[in-house]
């Protein structure tokens, strides 16, 4: 790390999160540093990030650990506290691991196809579904799968989880049969239908 990071105590008048107090540690394959316009840059072997911190918002640092601290009170600063943390943390961890969300295609016929940065759907709809993937994520589709399994992978979680949402809503799995687009290890839950009724 090789930032010049602000360093101020937390007042005894601030909440400490429980989560927000535990230190984020930075491998050192990371460069972790903030500029002296509040501005947080993470450098890492999966890509850069970057956000600016609250302004009620202090960092420590110590080695190769940093702390968050809140300057603001009450609730308030716990809460900041532990979305600061929680934010950072991940872009560490995004940085240096990167982060993996699969979707499943799950329906008759349901294919999709890679071109370049392009995927393209059938999904049995009467009007062709695509998506361009922005360069912060790469797709990949197993060969074993028969295009029925989307794997996207980035250093950014948000970005991806968006991206991930926006795929799943082309064709969301439906309660009776299941037909759909569904992140991988989702289970969804069946509803019976009318047969299934008249049974009973």
């Amino acid at each position: 790390m090789t930032a010049d990071t602000q360093t101020a105590a937390p007042s005894p008048m601030t909440r400490q999160s429980r989560t927000g107090k535990l230190p984020i540690l930075v491998p050192k394959s990371v460069s972790f540093d903030v500029g002296n316009d509040g501005m947080v840059r993470v450098k890492g072997p999966k890509g850069t990030l970057s956000r600016t911190l609250s302004k009620q918002v202090t960092l420590l640092r110590d080695g190769d650990s940093v702390r968050v601290t809140s300057s603001a009170v009450g609730r308030e600063g716990a809460r900041l506290q532990g979305l600061e943390r929680a934010l950072l943390a991940s872009m560490v961890k995004g940085v240096s691991d990167g982060f993996e969300r699969g979707l499943e295609l799950v329906g008759t016929g349901y294919r999709c196809e890679l071109k370049g940065n392009v995927v393209h759907f059938q999904l049995g709809l009467s009007h062709p579904t695509s998506i361009a993937l922005p360069p912060e994520i790469s797709a990949v589709i197993p060969a074993d799968s028969k295009g029925t399994i989307l794997v996207l992978s980035s250093a950014n979680k948000a970005l991806l989880g968006q991206i991930a949402a926006t795929i799943r809503g082309f064709r969301p799995p439906e309660p009776y049969g299941g037909k759909g687009i569904r992140y991988r290890g989702e289970k969804v839950r069946k509803k019976a239908g009318k047969a299934g009724k008249a049974r009973k």
